[in-house]
């Protein structure tokens, strides 16, 4: 028998809607031992397009994407109409009737907000009929907008992470908060106004258009680390990857420096095949995962790689790193007692792999589990359809959330949406 998942008691919030306090991401919460194999029952099916992003608020998982249509788990459910974006409850798996909203484009980022609000950023430029650009707010209760909330994005949004008062957006847009930021910003939390100490010129795309694929920020919003297709930043040559220190004040770019994302990784495919980063939850390392072809341990192209944050200065090289032989990896999520990777790999520990198994690579069809010490690959191999892949991988307080654009999920059907229970 499958199990059910047990109902989460939410930590509480601050009392006012999106006030500045302190807050801890899901991706932030250690894990004292790897999830299990055997994911719930009782998640909702989305029955077309993708899963892009998850967020958990409160008792409930927010899940955004590109799609039309959903269903609870079980026989005989009805199809439900949901516009990119609806919310479940995580102990019983039911499709909120509240938060039914409506968003005229693809959902990439979410991010929980406090008091039942959850952030969220992509391509869309309405919500429930009103004007939002491509970052708003909403509360998963009563399905309103934040009016007040006004970022103003003027383009697209592929990346978000909120620490406390501070949000943190990357993409291809020029404008953000009243003020011209170019694929990278930070705004409050509360109003959207861009912040005046921080600002960046990311520059020099190695391919097509100029933007900042995905960031990742440390638990103690001392560090930011983004990618994408720019070369530059400030001027200082920093090939699809950067490092920025917050802190408080001004941000300012940080010494640290790689030439291992230089490499073309084929150039004619990929403007950047940077995908998924994500800090570990004491925040002394981030690990990155990649996309761009077979081309084995001479560039970091299908990897993944632990990178220390303390480090500073050029020629920085990785802790360690796990090549899948020629498949993408997507998206990470680190806990502590294990790097998760998804993607629509076939293998791990594959350094000689030219898209085929090569001496000692494992099976681990697009998802698994890395030692974060060793980077070598656990034995957690729950299994799933091959195709695109899993796009996120959320870490949550009971377990691990997944999203996807497959249905299969260890070997049963999971609709694009999964969660892998602690214990």
């Amino acid at each position: 028998m499958r199990r059910s998942i047990a109902c989460i008691t939410a930590t509480a919030l601050a009392a006012s809607a999106l006030t500045a306090a302190a807050g801890t991401a899901s991706a932030d919460l250690a894990q004292g031992s790897v999830v299990s194999a055997n994911p719930v029952n009782n998640t909702p099916h989305v029955l077309d397009g993708t899963v892009r992003a998850v967020a958990v608020v409160g008792g409930l998982v927010v899940v955004g994407g590109n799609f039309e249509e959903v269903r609870e788990a079980g026989s005989g459910k009805p199809t439900l109409k949901r516009h990119n974006l609806f919310a479940y409850d995580m102990s019983t798996g039911k499709v909120s009737t509240a938060f039914v909203p409506k968003v005229n484009g693809t959902v990439h980022a979410l991010q929980a907000g406090t008091s039942g609000w959850v952030y969220l950023a992509g391509t869309f430029t309405t919500v429930n009929g009103t004007k939002t650009g491509t970052v708003a707010s909403l509360n998963t209760t009563t399905n309103k907008l934040h009016t007040g909330f006004k970022p103003n994005v003027n383009y697209r949004v592929t990346t978000m992470v909120r620490r406390g008062a501070r949000i943190y957006i990357g993409g291809t847009f020029t404008q953000a908060g009243g003020k011209a930021r170019t694929a990278v910003a930070r705004v409050d939390a509360l109003t959207g106004a861009a912040d005046a100490g921080f600002n960046f010129s990311v520059t020099t795309p190695r391919s097509g258009a100029l933007k900042v694929y995905k960031l990742a920020v440390d638990p103690a919003d001392t560090r930011l680390v983004i990618n994408g297709t720019f070369t530059k930043v400030n001027g200082q040559s920093r090939p699809q990857i950067a490092v920025i220190n917050t802190g408080k004040g001004t941000a300012a770019l940080s010494t640290w420096a790689t030439t291992e994302y230089a490499d073309a990784c084929n150039l004619g495919a990929f403007d950047t095949y940077m995908r998924g980063m994500d800090f570990s939850p004491d925040g002394k390392y981030f690990v990155v995962v990649t996309t761009g072809g077979p081309y084995g341990t001479s560039t970091l192209c299908d990897s993944a790689a632990r990178w220390e944050s303390s480090a500073t200065g050029s020629g920085r090289k990785p802790t360690w790193v796990n090549w899948t032989g020629g498949d993408t990896l997507l998206s990470t999520s680190i806990t502590g007692a294990a790097v998760y990777v998804g993607g629509h790999q076939r293998w791990l520990d594959n350094p000689q792999g030219h898209d085929s198994a090569g001496p000692g690579a494992v099976s681990r069809p697009g998802i698994g589990a890395l030692n974060p010490a060793t980077g070598k690959a656990l034995s957690w191999n729950p299994t799933r359809t091959l195709g695109h892949g899993v796009e996120t991988l959320v870490a949550d307080p009971k377990g691990l959330l997944v999203g996807s654009d497959t249905d299969q999920l260890g070997h049963e059907y999971h609709g694009r949406v999964g969660m892998f229970p602690l214990g």
